[in-house]
């Protein structure tokens, strides 16, 4: 009883020996050593590649990533054209792509010079306007009105009639009211982060119903 208790004793000791150099591996499937290093070392591909990063780092990645994304957007629409825009580009693009956005627009009323035959006919009334230390700006995506110039806006017609009369006392003639638009629920579609290849995409599509297509955001959207 004894000698066979020794004997099962050396036995196991002969088998944990054999374990611990990992001479049974393959056969327990049971490393001796488990997954420490230097083997797992020697499991990297191309470890040559790898680069630790600092939080800045990283942070400035992902930054110079989203500068690459663009934010566009098509419209304005009202009520029945916003439909069929989005109709048009649901046969174009994958659903999700694009995203209605809509704002009540107020009635728009600007004290108005122009509409100047060329563009050095106005550069001349600039000049004019500097003079008289008057601030204006130039009208823009108001074809019927360009070129013009608009030296205040506002959302009544009486609050632009009394500026009017402030500029005609400050020196500046032949300025008038007029209507830039009328209040109303717009629309817009917008794509907020298009990547190169959907800019180049959406950029060059040619649908009647999206109008001029679609345009960079306003930088305050963006």
């Amino acid at each position: 009883m004894l000698r066979a208790l020794v004997a099962l004793l050396l036995l196991a000791n002969l088998v944990f020996l054999a374990w611990s150099q990992g001479a049974l591996d393959g056969v327990l499937g049971v490393r001796a050593i488990g997954d420490r290093e230097p083997e797992r070392l020697a499991q990297q591909v191309r470890p040559e590649i790898v680069r630790i990063l600092s939080p800045q780092a990283v942070a400035a990645a992902a930054s110079a990533a989203e500068s690459r994304l663009a934010c566009l957007e098509a419209g304005p629409f009202d009520g029945n054209t916003v439909v069929a825009a989005e109709s048009a580009l649901a046969a174009t693009l994958p659903s999700g792509t694009w995203a209605r956005v809509t704002t009540e627009r107020p009635n728009a009323w600007v004290v108005y010079l122009g509409r100047y035959p060329n563009r050095e006919a106005m550069q001349r009334k600039e000049q004019e306007l500097g003079r008289l230390r008057v601030d204006y700006d130039e009208l823009r995506n108001a074809p019927d009105l360009e070129p013009g110039l608009a030296l205040g806006r506002y959302s009544q017609r009486t609050d632009a009639e009394v500026a009017l009369g402030d500029f005609a006392r400050r020196g500046v003639q032949s300025a008038r009211v007029v209507e830039l638009s009328r209040g109303g629920t717009l629309h817009m579609l917008r794509v907020e982060r298009a990547d190169a290849e959907l800019t180049t995409k959406i950029t060059g599509l040619r649908l009647d119903a999206l109008g001029k297509g679609f345009v960079p955001c306003p930088r305050a959207a963006s």
